[in-house]
Protein backbone atom coordinates (compact mmCIF):
# COMPACT_ATOMS: atom_id res chain seq x y z
CA UNK A 1 0.00 0.00 0.00
CA UNK A 2 1.27 3.48 -0.86
CA UNK A 3 2.29 5.74 1.97
CA UNK A 4 -0.08 8.57 2.78
CA UNK A 5 2.30 11.25 1.48
CA UNK A 6 2.29 9.60 -1.95
CA UNK A 7 -1.49 9.19 -2.06
CA UNK A 8 -2.21 12.82 -1.10
CA UNK A 9 0.57 14.34 -3.19
CA UNK A 10 -0.77 16.46 -6.03
CA UNK A 11 -4.24 16.93 -4.55
CA UNK A 12 -5.41 20.54 -4.37
CA UNK A 13 -5.34 22.69 -2.35
CA UNK A 14 -1.92 21.30 -1.55
CA UNK A 15 -1.56 22.65 2.00
CA UNK A 16 -5.02 21.52 3.07
CA UNK A 17 -4.26 17.95 1.97
CA UNK A 18 -0.80 18.17 3.52
CA UNK A 19 -2.26 19.00 6.91
CA UNK A 20 -4.98 16.39 6.55
CA UNK A 21 -2.21 13.84 5.98
CA UNK A 22 -0.44 15.03 9.12
CA UNK A 23 -3.65 14.83 11.17
CA UNK A 24 -4.29 11.25 9.99
CA UNK A 25 -1.02 10.18 11.62
CA UNK A 26 -2.15 11.32 15.08
CA UNK A 27 -4.56 9.07 17.04
CA UNK A 28 -7.59 11.15 18.08
CA UNK A 29 -10.55 9.08 19.28
CA UNK A 30 -13.23 11.05 21.08
CA UNK A 31 -12.23 11.56 24.73
CA UNK A 32 -8.61 10.70 23.86
CA UNK A 33 -7.50 13.86 22.07
CA UNK A 34 -4.43 14.58 24.21
CA UNK A 35 -1.94 14.03 21.38
CA UNK A 36 -3.75 16.03 18.72
CA UNK A 37 -4.51 18.83 21.19
CA UNK A 38 -0.85 19.10 22.18
CA UNK A 39 0.20 18.95 18.53
CA UNK A 40 -2.13 21.85 17.67
CA UNK A 41 -0.83 23.95 20.57
CA UNK A 42 2.76 23.33 19.47
CA UNK A 43 1.84 24.12 15.87
CA UNK A 44 0.31 27.48 16.84
CA UNK A 45 3.30 28.49 18.93
CA UNK A 46 5.78 27.39 16.26
CA UNK A 47 3.98 29.68 13.80
CA UNK A 48 4.22 32.64 16.16
CA UNK A 49 0.48 32.84 16.82
CA UNK A 50 -1.28 33.50 20.11
CA UNK A 51 -2.27 30.00 21.22
CA UNK A 52 -3.89 28.52 24.29
CA UNK A 53 -5.84 25.51 25.45
CA UNK A 54 -8.32 24.98 28.25
CA UNK A 55 -8.61 22.17 30.79
CA UNK A 56 -10.72 20.09 28.40
CA UNK A 57 -8.17 20.26 25.60
CA UNK A 58 -9.99 22.76 23.37
CA UNK A 59 -7.47 24.84 21.42
CA UNK A 60 -7.75 28.52 20.47
CA UNK A 61 -5.33 30.11 17.99
CA UNK A 62 -5.51 33.81 17.08
CA UNK A 63 -4.19 35.53 13.97
CA UNK A 64 -4.31 39.34 13.60
CA UNK A 65 -6.29 40.95 10.80
CA UNK A 66 -4.55 41.50 7.49
CA UNK A 67 -3.92 45.05 6.29
CA UNK A 68 -7.13 46.97 5.70
CA UNK A 69 -9.26 44.61 7.84
CA UNK A 70 -8.27 45.93 11.26
CA UNK A 71 -11.74 47.37 11.94
CA UNK A 72 -13.72 44.45 10.51
CA UNK A 73 -15.75 42.14 12.73
CA UNK A 74 -13.62 39.21 13.91
CA UNK A 75 -14.23 35.74 12.46
CA UNK A 76 -13.97 32.42 14.28
CA UNK A 77 -13.04 29.38 12.16
CA UNK A 78 -14.38 26.35 13.98
CA UNK A 79 -13.97 22.56 13.70
CA UNK A 80 -13.52 19.58 16.03
CA UNK A 81 -10.34 17.55 16.42
CA UNK A 82 -11.81 14.15 17.42
CA UNK A 83 -13.02 11.46 15.05
CA UNK A 84 -15.45 8.55 15.09
CA UNK A 85 -13.51 5.28 15.37
CA UNK A 86 -15.34 2.55 13.46
CA UNK A 87 -13.79 -0.36 11.56
CA UNK A 88 -14.82 -3.49 9.76
CA UNK A 89 -14.82 -6.50 12.07
CA UNK A 90 -12.19 -8.22 9.93
CA UNK A 91 -9.81 -5.23 10.10
CA UNK A 92 -7.00 -5.39 12.65
CA UNK A 93 -6.55 -1.80 13.76
CA UNK A 94 -5.92 0.06 17.01
CA UNK A 95 -7.31 3.60 16.91
CA UNK A 96 -5.24 4.49 19.98
CA UNK A 97 -1.93 4.03 18.16
CA UNK A 98 -2.34 3.23 14.44
CA UNK A 99 -2.36 5.95 11.75
CA UNK A 100 -5.29 6.08 9.35
CA UNK A 101 -4.38 4.60 5.95
CA UNK A 102 -5.95 6.62 3.11
CA UNK A 103 -7.01 5.00 -0.16
CA UNK A 104 -7.76 6.75 -3.47
CA UNK A 105 -10.99 5.51 -5.01
CA UNK A 106 -11.54 7.41 -8.24
CA UNK A 107 -12.75 10.91 -7.36
CA UNK A 108 -12.97 10.04 -3.68
CA UNK A 109 -10.58 9.52 -0.79
CA UNK A 110 -11.47 6.79 1.71
CA UNK A 111 -9.60 4.64 4.24
CA UNK A 112 -8.53 1.03 4.43
CA UNK A 113 -11.26 -0.65 6.47
CA UNK A 114 -11.75 2.19 8.96
CA UNK A 115 -13.35 5.58 9.26
CA UNK A 116 -11.29 8.21 7.43
CA UNK A 117 -11.59 11.03 9.96
CA UNK A 118 -12.44 13.65 7.35
CA UNK A 119 -15.24 14.39 9.82
CA UNK A 120 -13.82 16.79 10.91
CA UNK A 121 -10.13 16.45 10.13
CA UNK A 122 -10.56 18.20 6.80
CA UNK A 123 -12.03 21.19 8.62
CA UNK A 124 -9.05 21.34 10.96
CA UNK A 125 -6.68 21.01 8.00
CA UNK A 126 -8.34 23.92 6.19
CA UNK A 127 -8.06 26.09 9.31
CA UNK A 128 -4.34 25.38 9.65
CA UNK A 129 -3.76 26.15 5.96
CA UNK A 130 -5.54 29.51 6.38
CA UNK A 131 -3.62 30.40 9.51
CA UNK A 132 -0.21 29.75 7.93
CA UNK A 133 -0.93 31.60 4.66
CA UNK A 134 0.31 35.19 4.79
CA UNK A 135 -1.30 36.18 1.46
CA UNK A 136 -4.96 35.60 2.40
CA UNK A 137 -7.05 38.73 3.07
CA UNK A 138 -9.10 38.36 6.24
CA UNK A 139 -10.43 40.02 9.40
CA UNK A 140 -8.95 39.10 12.77
CA UNK A 141 -9.20 35.31 13.05
CA UNK A 142 -9.81 32.96 15.94
CA UNK A 143 -9.43 29.26 15.27
CA UNK A 144 -11.49 27.25 17.74
CA UNK A 145 -10.75 23.53 17.53
CA UNK A 146 -12.79 21.55 20.05
CA UNK A 147 -12.58 18.12 21.65
CA UNK A 148 -15.17 15.36 21.94
CA UNK A 149 -17.75 16.59 19.46
CA UNK A 150 -18.68 13.07 18.44
CA UNK A 151 -19.62 11.64 21.83
CA UNK A 152 -21.54 14.45 23.47
CA UNK A 153 -20.14 17.82 22.29
CA UNK A 154 -18.47 18.19 25.67
CA UNK A 155 -15.73 20.44 24.31
CA UNK A 156 -18.20 23.02 23.04
CA UNK A 157 -20.35 22.52 26.13
CA UNK A 158 -17.41 23.33 28.41
CA UNK A 159 -16.29 26.34 26.40
CA UNK A 160 -15.75 29.49 28.47
CA UNK A 161 -18.22 32.30 27.80
CA UNK A 162 -15.31 34.75 27.73
CA UNK A 163 -12.93 32.89 25.43
CA UNK A 164 -14.06 34.19 22.03
CA UNK A 165 -13.92 37.77 20.75
CA UNK A 166 -15.32 37.12 17.27
CA UNK A 167 -18.74 38.24 16.03
CA UNK A 168 -18.95 35.78 13.12
CA UNK A 169 -18.39 32.01 13.13
CA UNK A 170 -17.70 29.72 10.18
CA UNK A 171 -18.22 26.10 11.22
CA UNK A 172 -16.53 23.59 8.88
CA UNK A 173 -18.51 20.49 9.86
CA UNK A 174 -21.18 20.27 7.17
CA UNK A 175 -20.98 17.33 4.75
CA UNK A 176 -22.60 18.55 1.52
CA UNK A 177 -20.83 20.90 -0.85
CA UNK A 178 -23.19 23.49 -2.22
CA UNK A 179 -25.16 24.06 0.95
CA UNK A 180 -25.12 26.31 3.97
CA UNK A 181 -26.50 24.99 7.22
CA UNK A 182 -28.16 27.57 9.45
CA UNK A 183 -29.78 25.36 12.08
CA UNK A 184 -29.55 21.91 13.66
CA UNK A 185 -31.28 19.52 16.02
CA UNK A 186 -30.61 19.24 19.72
CA UNK A 187 -29.86 15.87 21.24
CA UNK A 188 -29.79 13.73 24.36
CA UNK A 189 -28.54 10.21 25.13
CA UNK A 190 -30.57 7.64 27.05
CA UNK A 191 -28.77 4.60 28.42
CA UNK A 192 -30.14 1.54 30.20
CA UNK A 193 -28.54 -1.06 32.44
CA UNK A 194 -30.10 -4.48 32.87
CA UNK A 195 -28.60 -6.83 35.46
CA UNK A 196 -28.29 -10.50 34.59
CA UNK A 197 -27.22 -13.69 36.33
CA UNK A 198 -25.11 -16.42 34.82
CA UNK A 199 -26.57 -19.91 35.07
CA UNK A 200 -25.12 -23.28 33.97
CA UNK A 201 -25.53 -24.12 30.29
CA UNK A 202 -28.00 -26.85 29.31
CA UNK A 203 -26.09 -29.99 28.32
CA UNK A 204 -28.59 -31.26 25.75
CA UNK A 205 -28.26 -28.08 23.70
CA UNK A 206 -26.11 -27.20 20.69
CA UNK A 207 -24.35 -23.83 20.36
CA UNK A 208 -24.55 -21.37 17.46
CA UNK A 209 -23.31 -17.92 16.59
CA UNK A 210 -26.01 -15.77 14.98
CA UNK A 211 -24.60 -12.74 13.17
CA UNK A 212 -25.94 -9.83 11.12
CA UNK A 213 -23.34 -7.92 9.10
CA UNK A 214 -22.70 -5.96 5.92
CA UNK A 215 -25.12 -3.16 6.72
CA UNK A 216 -24.52 0.36 5.46
CA UNK A 217 -24.82 2.02 8.87
CA UNK A 218 -24.13 5.74 8.81
CA UNK A 219 -24.78 8.87 10.84
CA UNK A 220 -27.66 8.56 13.28
CA UNK A 221 -28.81 12.09 12.41
CA UNK A 222 -28.10 12.65 8.72
CA UNK A 223 -28.94 9.08 7.65
CA UNK A 224 -31.76 8.12 10.02
CA UNK A 225 -34.43 8.73 7.37
CA UNK A 226 -32.75 6.79 4.57
CA UNK A 227 -34.46 3.49 5.36
CA UNK A 228 -31.30 1.75 6.52
CA UNK A 229 -31.54 -1.21 8.85
CA UNK A 230 -30.30 -1.32 12.43
CA UNK A 231 -28.32 -4.51 13.06
CA UNK A 232 -29.47 -4.61 16.69
CA UNK A 233 -33.13 -4.62 15.67
CA UNK A 234 -32.65 -7.29 13.00
CA UNK A 235 -30.71 -9.62 15.28
CA UNK A 236 -33.33 -9.31 17.98
CA UNK A 237 -36.08 -10.41 15.62
CA UNK A 238 -34.30 -13.75 15.36
CA UNK A 239 -33.54 -13.89 19.08
CA UNK A 240 -37.17 -13.21 19.99
CA UNK A 241 -38.41 -16.00 17.72
CA UNK A 242 -35.76 -18.34 19.07
CA UNK A 243 -36.64 -17.55 22.69
CA UNK A 244 -40.37 -18.09 22.48
CA UNK A 245 -40.70 -20.76 19.79
CA UNK A 246 -37.55 -22.89 19.89
CA UNK A 247 -36.34 -22.87 23.50
CA UNK A 248 -33.22 -20.91 22.54
CA UNK A 249 -30.99 -19.66 25.34
CA UNK A 250 -28.74 -16.62 25.13
CA UNK A 251 -25.09 -16.73 26.24
CA UNK A 252 -23.74 -13.42 24.89
CA UNK A 253 -24.88 -10.51 22.75
CA UNK A 254 -22.87 -7.70 21.17
CA UNK A 255 -24.21 -5.14 18.73
CA UNK A 256 -23.26 -1.73 17.42
CA UNK A 257 -20.67 0.62 18.87
CA UNK A 258 -21.15 4.38 18.88
CA UNK A 259 -24.15 6.39 20.08
CA UNK A 260 -24.21 8.48 16.90
CA UNK A 261 -23.80 5.64 14.40
CA UNK A 262 -26.50 3.31 13.08
CA UNK A 263 -25.45 -0.22 14.10
CA UNK A 264 -23.85 -2.08 11.19
CA UNK A 265 -23.15 -5.42 12.86
CA UNK A 266 -24.56 -7.47 15.72
CA UNK A 267 -24.07 -11.02 16.93
CA UNK A 268 -25.19 -13.40 19.67
CA UNK A 269 -23.95 -16.73 20.99
CA UNK A 270 -26.95 -18.97 21.64
CA UNK A 271 -27.79 -22.55 22.48
CA UNK A 272 -30.74 -24.57 21.17
CA UNK A 273 -32.26 -27.88 22.32
CA UNK A 274 -31.01 -30.73 20.15
CA UNK A 275 -34.55 -31.68 19.10
CA UNK A 276 -35.18 -28.08 17.93
CA UNK A 277 -31.94 -27.54 16.00
CA UNK A 278 -33.29 -28.31 12.53
CA UNK A 279 -36.37 -26.15 13.01
CA UNK A 280 -34.24 -23.33 14.48
CA UNK A 281 -31.87 -23.39 11.51
CA UNK A 282 -34.80 -23.29 9.13
CA UNK A 283 -36.27 -20.32 10.97
CA UNK A 284 -33.02 -18.33 10.88
CA UNK A 285 -32.54 -19.02 7.17
CA UNK A 286 -36.13 -18.08 6.39
CA UNK A 287 -36.12 -14.91 8.49
CA UNK A 288 -32.73 -13.89 7.11
CA UNK A 289 -33.97 -14.17 3.53
CA UNK A 290 -37.12 -12.26 4.42
CA UNK A 291 -35.15 -9.39 5.96
CA UNK A 292 -32.71 -9.28 3.05
CA UNK A 293 -35.74 -8.88 0.77
CA UNK A 294 -37.33 -6.35 3.12
CA UNK A 295 -34.28 -4.06 2.96
CA UNK A 296 -33.19 -4.98 -0.57
CA UNK A 297 -33.10 -1.36 -1.81
CA UNK A 298 -31.11 0.11 1.09
CA UNK A 299 -28.99 -2.82 2.33
CA UNK A 300 -27.63 -4.62 -0.76
CA UNK A 301 -24.77 -6.27 1.16
CA UNK A 302 -26.69 -7.46 4.23
CA UNK A 303 -25.67 -10.94 5.40
CA UNK A 304 -27.01 -13.36 8.02
CA UNK A 305 -24.75 -16.05 9.39
CA UNK A 306 -25.59 -19.07 11.51
CA UNK A 307 -22.38 -20.81 12.52
CA UNK A 308 -22.08 -24.06 14.46
CA UNK A 309 -19.95 -23.64 17.60
CA UNK A 310 -18.31 -26.86 18.73
CA UNK A 311 -17.41 -25.69 22.23
CA UNK A 312 -20.51 -25.10 24.32
CA UNK A 313 -20.57 -21.99 26.51
CA UNK A 314 -20.33 -22.87 30.17
CA UNK A 315 -22.75 -20.18 31.30
CA UNK A 316 -25.96 -18.60 29.99
CA UNK A 317 -27.89 -15.46 30.81
CA UNK A 318 -30.72 -16.36 33.17
CA UNK A 319 -33.98 -17.01 31.38
CA UNK A 320 -35.97 -14.19 33.01
CA UNK A 321 -33.42 -11.56 31.97
CA UNK A 322 -33.20 -13.02 28.48
CA UNK A 323 -36.96 -12.62 28.05
CA UNK A 324 -36.86 -9.08 29.40
CA UNK A 325 -34.05 -8.22 27.00
CA UNK A 326 -35.57 -9.57 23.79
CA UNK A 327 -38.91 -7.93 24.63
CA UNK A 328 -37.44 -4.52 25.43
CA UNK A 329 -35.28 -4.58 22.28
CA UNK A 330 -38.38 -5.31 20.21
CA UNK A 331 -40.30 -2.52 21.95
CA UNK A 332 -37.39 -0.06 21.88
CA UNK A 333 -38.06 2.64 19.30
CA UNK A 334 -35.57 3.20 16.51
CA UNK A 335 -35.68 5.57 13.55
CA UNK A 336 -37.77 8.60 12.65
CA UNK A 337 -40.37 9.49 15.28
CA UNK A 338 -41.78 12.63 13.64
CA UNK A 339 -41.35 14.72 10.51
CA UNK A 340 -41.46 18.51 10.61
CA UNK A 341 -44.85 20.15 10.13
CA UNK A 342 -43.20 23.33 8.83
CA UNK A 343 -40.30 22.16 6.64
CA UNK A 344 -40.97 19.68 3.86
CA UNK A 345 -39.08 16.36 4.07
CA UNK A 346 -37.24 17.45 7.23
CA UNK A 347 -36.88 15.01 10.14
CA UNK A 348 -38.02 16.66 13.36
CA UNK A 349 -37.48 13.89 15.92
CA UNK A 350 -35.67 10.55 15.87
CA UNK A 351 -34.00 7.94 18.05
CA UNK A 352 -31.14 5.49 17.47
CA UNK A 353 -30.72 2.08 19.14
CA UNK A 354 -26.96 2.41 19.02
CA UNK A 355 -25.35 -0.44 20.96
CA UNK A 356 -25.83 -3.45 23.21
CA UNK A 357 -22.88 -4.58 25.33
CA UNK A 358 -22.35 -7.02 28.21
CA UNK A 359 -19.89 -6.46 31.05
CA UNK A 360 -19.60 -7.72 34.63
CA UNK A 361 -23.17 -8.89 35.05
CA UNK A 362 -24.77 -5.88 33.33
CA UNK A 363 -26.22 -5.47 29.85
CA UNK A 364 -25.62 -1.89 28.67
CA UNK A 365 -27.95 -0.42 26.05
CA UNK A 366 -27.11 2.95 24.49
CA UNK A 367 -29.55 5.11 22.55
CA UNK A 368 -29.60 8.71 21.35
CA UNK A 369 -32.52 11.04 20.64
CA UNK A 370 -32.53 14.12 18.39
CA UNK A 371 -35.09 16.82 17.69
CA UNK A 372 -35.28 20.37 16.41
CA UNK A 373 -38.05 20.91 18.99
CA UNK A 374 -36.82 20.86 22.59
CA UNK A 375 -40.05 19.48 24.08
CA UNK A 376 -40.15 16.70 21.48
CA UNK A 377 -36.53 15.79 22.27
CA UNK A 378 -37.36 15.40 25.95
CA UNK A 379 -40.52 13.43 25.13
CA UNK A 380 -38.52 11.05 22.94
CA UNK A 381 -36.06 10.47 25.78
CA UNK A 382 -38.96 9.81 28.17
CA UNK A 383 -40.43 7.33 25.68
CA UNK A 384 -37.19 5.34 25.75
CA UNK A 385 -36.97 5.60 29.52
CA UNK A 386 -40.48 4.21 29.95
CA UNK A 387 -39.67 1.22 27.74
CA UNK A 388 -36.52 0.47 29.70
CA UNK A 389 -38.22 0.91 33.09
CA UNK A 390 -40.95 -1.54 32.14
CA UNK A 391 -38.18 -4.10 31.58
CA UNK A 392 -36.63 -3.39 34.99
CA UNK A 393 -33.64 -1.39 33.77
CA UNK A 394 -31.79 1.44 35.46
CA UNK A 395 -31.94 4.48 33.19
CA UNK A 396 -29.74 7.54 32.77
CA UNK A 397 -29.92 10.57 30.51
CA UNK A 398 -27.02 12.72 29.39
CA UNK A 399 -27.16 16.48 29.90
CA UNK A 400 -28.00 16.84 26.24
CA UNK A 401 -27.30 19.79 24.02
CA UNK A 402 -29.48 22.52 22.52
CA UNK A 403 -30.49 22.94 18.91
CA UNK A 404 -29.44 25.89 16.76
CA UNK A 405 -32.30 28.18 15.75
CA UNK A 406 -32.02 29.29 12.10
CA UNK A 407 -31.45 32.98 11.29
CA UNK A 408 -32.38 33.51 7.61
CA UNK A 409 -31.38 37.20 7.92
CA UNK A 410 -27.78 36.36 8.86
CA UNK A 411 -25.19 38.73 7.37
CA UNK A 412 -22.58 36.02 6.83
CA UNK A 413 -25.20 33.80 5.19
CA UNK A 414 -26.01 36.54 2.66
CA UNK A 415 -22.30 36.97 1.94
CA UNK A 416 -21.85 33.22 1.53
CA UNK A 417 -24.84 32.83 -0.79
CA UNK A 418 -23.66 35.72 -2.98
CA UNK A 419 -20.11 34.31 -3.09
CA UNK A 420 -21.34 30.87 -4.09
CA UNK A 421 -23.64 32.18 -6.83
CA UNK A 422 -20.85 34.27 -8.36
CA UNK A 423 -18.22 31.53 -8.12
CA UNK A 424 -20.30 28.57 -9.30
CA UNK A 425 -23.24 30.09 -11.17
CA UNK A 426 -25.98 28.51 -9.09
CA UNK A 427 -27.88 28.99 -5.87
CA UNK A 428 -26.57 27.10 -2.83
CA UNK A 429 -28.98 25.13 -0.69
CA UNK A 430 -29.80 26.83 2.64
CA UNK A 431 -31.18 24.41 5.20
CA UNK A 432 -31.28 23.14 8.74
CA UNK A 433 -30.09 19.60 9.49
CA UNK A 434 -31.19 16.82 11.81
CA UNK A 435 -27.65 16.14 12.99
CA UNK A 436 -26.16 17.94 15.97
CA UNK A 437 -23.61 20.71 15.48
CA UNK A 438 -21.50 22.60 17.97
CA UNK A 439 -23.12 25.81 16.74
CA UNK A 440 -26.05 25.17 19.08
CA UNK A 441 -23.84 25.15 22.18
CA UNK A 442 -21.63 27.98 20.96
CA UNK A 443 -24.72 30.05 20.18
CA UNK A 444 -26.04 29.40 23.67
CA UNK A 445 -22.82 30.87 25.15
CA UNK A 446 -22.46 33.62 22.53
CA UNK A 447 -26.06 34.51 21.62
CA UNK A 448 -25.06 37.34 19.27
CA UNK A 449 -22.68 35.20 17.20
CA UNK A 450 -23.59 35.17 13.48
CA UNK A 451 -23.00 31.58 12.27
CA UNK A 452 -23.11 29.34 9.23
CA UNK A 453 -21.84 25.80 8.71
CA UNK A 454 -20.55 24.38 5.42
CA UNK A 455 -17.87 22.09 4.03
CA UNK A 456 -16.87 19.65 1.26
CA UNK A 457 -18.89 16.56 0.42
CA UNK A 458 -18.52 13.55 2.72
CA UNK A 459 -20.43 10.30 2.52
CA UNK A 460 -20.66 7.28 4.82
CA UNK A 461 -19.53 9.27 7.85
CA UNK A 462 -19.34 7.38 11.16
CA UNK A 463 -18.74 4.15 9.24
CA UNK A 464 -15.79 2.43 7.53
CA UNK A 465 -17.34 3.59 4.26
CA UNK A 466 -16.54 7.23 5.11
CA UNK A 467 -15.18 9.06 2.07
CA UNK A 468 -14.59 12.61 0.86
CA UNK A 469 -15.09 13.91 -2.67
CA UNK A 470 -11.72 15.34 -3.60
CA UNK A 471 -12.80 18.10 -5.99
CA UNK A 472 -15.19 19.59 -3.42
CA UNK A 473 -12.32 20.32 -1.03
CA UNK A 474 -10.89 22.86 -3.47
CA UNK A 475 -14.37 24.34 -4.00
CA UNK A 476 -14.83 24.67 -0.23
CA UNK A 477 -11.37 26.23 0.10
CA UNK A 478 -11.87 28.85 -2.63
CA UNK A 479 -15.31 29.68 -1.29
CA UNK A 480 -13.93 30.22 2.22
CA UNK A 481 -11.14 32.52 1.05
CA UNK A 482 -13.63 34.66 -0.85
CA UNK A 483 -16.01 34.84 2.11
CA UNK A 484 -13.16 36.01 4.31
CA UNK A 485 -12.15 38.60 1.72
CA UNK A 486 -15.73 39.91 1.55
CA UNK A 487 -16.13 40.22 5.33
CA UNK A 488 -14.39 43.60 5.39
Amino acid sequence: MKQKKDILKGLKPERVWYYFGEIMQIPRPSKHEERISAWLVNWGKEHGLETKSDKLGNVLIRKPASKGYEKSAGVCLQAHMDMVCEKNSSKKFDFMKDPIQPVLDGEWLTADGTTLGADDGIGVAAILAILEDKKIAHPALEALITVDEETGLTGANGLSKSWLKSEILLNFDDEDEGEYCIGCAGGIDTTAELDYKLVPAVKVHKAFLVKVSGLVGGHSGDDINRGRACANKLLNRILWEGTYKYGMRLATIDGGNLRNAIAREAEALVTVPEDKVRAFKTMVTKMGKAMVFEFRSTEPDMEFELRDIKEMPKKLIDKETQERLVNLLYACAHGVLAMSREIENFVETSTNLASIKMKDGVIHIATSQRSSVESAKLAAAAKLESTFRLAGCRVKHSDGYPGWTPNPDSRVLKVGVDVYKKMYGKEPVVRAIHAGLECGLIGEKYPNMDMISYGPTLRGVHSPDERIEIKTVEMFWNQTLEILRRLK
